[in-house]
């Protein structure tokens, strides 16, 4: 007989990008007492990793629990970004609410779309909370209209149209049902998430059903299960069958050792659960999202949604060129093949595939992103590798056609660079969709384009807007292919000889174009050293000293200035190179070099092709 565990709430917090989400989980964990009084609390307390830090994004879906009135609350932190919507798709499933957080100022955007769509097929309930309401440009009751329509585009239920909007700002800590109160803290938040998300409800006296939705991963105690127990209850040493939708055959008898909850930001180890409880199970060796852990007189999967599939790949391989081995800790094919594989435990959009050699690895994932947010992450860890230019999965139609993955791209620039950006963008094949003018004087374009069009895009774009330009872009589905874009009007300025740049060598090369180092830094033959002003390659020699000669010019002793260099971050090193060129990484340097580093090879290869 089905009941509801009324001291138990279940919700999932999703969002665009940057609107605040993870700032308003860091109130709901200080204000509901989770921290004391004079704990020093860092910002985005839930933003554990180094690069989420950085970057100011969540990648990954962080699950905590706080107390209101005796209810637990458990509450699920997504990331609002494209990329790992992945994340997203499958932590909905331990929910029966979202807390829909909208700036009051940018309004509904692109992720906000995708996330909603996902929360409503789900048949959840809603609330909306227009944050960030303290802006000075908010307009909150524009905003409302705004996600409303945007509920009624994705046909909502009458029920879901009915959600309550609070307004919030989740940096001064507080929340009011009304413009009109006067605000004091997030308590109005608490009440509305008792009040309109319901109770999780199940049959406690049936076989037990957990739904892993989330894999963590701890190198003491290996792969940690997280889901929802949506039927009966887990205890400690039970013996239980884990079973897959998916995958039909898998039907393996394993052991409850440890069983945790969430309370705050700490798991707490504890020996049996209920209905609507989100736990963590260790101890299981096989356990994969999507597998549900039954009793074994009934083993019945319960649904789970495919995963959306990679739309772009690169190749991850083993460092060969004459520098390699020198800075990383790991550098084997193996080395990088185990990597690869443990990433595999926790990210379930990425794919690795074995290529024709043994020392490299196709490498699948949903954007550029979130593959290098992958590199970054090996980087900091010691390992030392070569990846080739990011290239996006084609499919057939019935009919043989080319398919290619779509994108819709949502753009805010300022009137004065909406020129540039339409011509640029209509060159990698975008076709522009809509163009209106934003609330605040700024232009906002909407174009359908192929995901390998805003490939190597972002940087151009944002010299294109003097840094003042907001890309967002939403996955559409596969396309019929567009033609061939051209990526790339500059060549490469490419060292001739191995040795140490130097400062006349380097003098002499950057007229030619911009160079991405500078005096002292090591080179070889087929390394690329900058950008040609003009479309062909060149091989220059900055290893190169000047003669010396008996007479000394007037001039010999000035010194000679040169440009500093321009340095290129992870992205944009990953965004410059060419097809035919690969990224060297290791811990401290980042080497863009040609496949061929022979330059005559390379001459003859560009003649058979």
């Amino acid at each position: 007989m089905k009941t509801k565990r009324e001291d138990v709430r279940n919700i999932a917090i999703i969002a665009h990008v940057d609107h605040g989400k993870t700032t308003l989980v860091d109130e709901l964990l200080k204000q509901s007492g989770v921290f004391r009084e004079n704990q020093e609390v860092q910002e985005r307390v839930m933003d554990s990793n180094d690069i989420e830090r950085e970057r100011g994004i969540t990648i990954l879906s962080k699950n905590t629990a706080v107390y209101y009135k005796d209810t637990k609350i458990n509450i699920i932190d997504t990331p609002g970004h494209a990329d790992f919507g992945g994340e997203v798709e499958r932590v909905l499933k331990m929910v029966n609410g979202v807390i829909l957080v909208v700036d009051a100022f940018e309004g509904a955007m692109p992720q906000t779309k995708f996330v909603l769509k996902k929360a409503l097929e789900l048949d959840l309930h809603v609330i909306v909370c227009i944050n960030k309401i303290d802006r000075p440009e908010a307009r909150p009751s524009e905003v409302i209209d705004e996600v409303l329509e945007l509920l009624m585009d994705l046909e909502a239920s009458d029920e879901q149209l009915d959600c309550p909007f609070l307004y919030a700002s989740a940096k001064a800590g507080h929340a009011v049902l009304d413009l009109a109160d006067s605000p004091q803290n997030m308590q109005p938040l608490f009440e509305t998430i008792l009040k309109y998300i319901p109770a999780p409800e199940g049959d406690p006296e049936a076989g037990t059903q957990v739904l892993i939705s989330t894999i963590d991963y701890n190198e003491y105690v290996g792969r940690i299960g997280i889901g929802k127990v949506d039927i009966g209850s887990i205890r400690v040493n039970q013996d239980v069958i884990l079973v897959n939708e998916h995958d039909p055959d898998k039907q393996e008898r394993v052991k409850i050792s440890k069983l945790y909850e969430f309370d705050g930001l700490s798991k707490v180890e504890v020996n049996e659960a209920q209905i609507g409880s989100i736990v963590a199970i260790s101890g299981i060796a096989d356990i994969h999202i999507g597998d549900t852990i039954c009793s074994p007189e009934n083993p019945d999967p319960i649904p789970f949604q495919k995963i959306s599939e990679p739309t772009i790949a690169m190749n991850f391989m083993v460092n060969d060129s004459p520098l390699a081995g020198q800075e990383g800790k790991y550098v084997t094919s193996r080395h990088l093949r185990d990597r690869l594989r443990r990433e595999l435990n926790t990210d379930v959009s990425l794919r690795v595939e074995d290529t024709d050699s043994p020392d490299c690895f196709k490498v699948s994932g949903r954007g550029e992103l979130h593959l290098s947010v992958l590199i970054e992450n090996m980087r900091r860890e010691g390992y030392e590798f070569a990846v080739s230019k990011a290239e996006v999965l084609y499919q057939e139609d019935e009919r043989g056609r080319k398919l290619e993955p779509m994108e819709v791209a949502y753009i805010d620039v300022p009137e004065e660079s909406s020129g540039s950006v339409i011509s640029k963008l209509s060159e990698r094949k975008g076709e522009l969709q809509g163009m209106s003018l934003a609330g605040d004087g700024s232009t906002r374009l909407e174009f359908h384009i192929p995901a390998r069009g805003l490939i190597g895009f972002r940087g151009e774009f944002l010299t294109l807007t003097k840094g003042n330009g907001i890309l967002n872009t939403i996955y559409d589905g596969y396309g019929l292919y567009k033609g061939d874009i051209d990526y790339r009007k500059q060549g490469s300025l490419i060292a001739f000889e191995a040795g140490e740049a130097v400062t006349y060598g380097l003098f002499s090369a950057q007229d030619r174009g911009a160079l991405f180092i500078g005096p002292g830094e090591r080179v070889y033959s087929g390394m690329v050293i900058g950008q040609n002003g003009k479309a062909e390659d060149i091989e220059l020699n900055v290893c190169k000293t000047k003669h010396l000669t008996n007479t000394r010019s007037s001039s010999a002793d000035e010194a000679l200035k040169l440009t500093p260099p321009k340095i290129l971050s992870l992205e944009q090193a990953l965004e410059f190179i060419n097809s035919d060129e690969l990224l060297e990484i290791t811990p401290k340097s980042l080497r863009i070099r040609k496949k061929i580093l022979d330059s005559r090879e390379r001459k003859r290869a560009a003649k058979s092709v």
